[in-house]
């Protein structure tokens, strides 16, 4: 008999894919908005995106120093389209990829709208392709 306390854990198995599906509050991507509702799976990637997108890089210190973009420093600078891509792409790819559920960004594109970096992209998931574009 063990001093120590035991406990029956769920095993994760090669079957089941390794990882547990993920769960995010869903956000209005209008308005920014919580709207009190869970999603879980694909829907929850996305949520997770765009709240990354959305979160500038160390200035909230809720958040680790790797979460969040650094696409500020863009706006209002005379940029041409190549350069803009190249550093959007590869600062957005350093923020997504943390995330255990994505394994790829392609198709990415970034233009400068009204002020703002509108991004879109398609990120390949364990649960599949999702779509994305969104003004930053």
């Amino acid at each position: 008999m063990s001093l120590l306390p035991t406990f029956a854990l769920d095993k994760i198995t090669a079957q089941s894919g390794g990882y547990t599906e993920p769960v995010e509050y869903e956000v209005n991507l209008e308005t920014g908005q919580l709207t009190g509702r869970k999603v879980k799976g694909k829907e929850a990637v996305r949520m997770w995106i765009w709240l990354c997108l959305h979160t500038e890089r160390f200035r909230h210190p809720i958040y680790s120093w790797n979460y969040g973009t650094e696409l500020e420093q863009y706006i209002g600078q005379t940029l041409t389209q190549e350069f803009l891509e190249t550093d959007c792409q590869a600062s957005v790819e350093e923020a997504l990829m943390i995330n255990p559920y994505i394994n790829e960004i392609r198709d990415f594109q970034v233009t400068i709208e009204e002020n703002k970096l509108l991004i879109s992209f398609t990120a390949v998931t364990k649960f599949g392709e999702v779509e994305v574009e969104t003004k930053v």
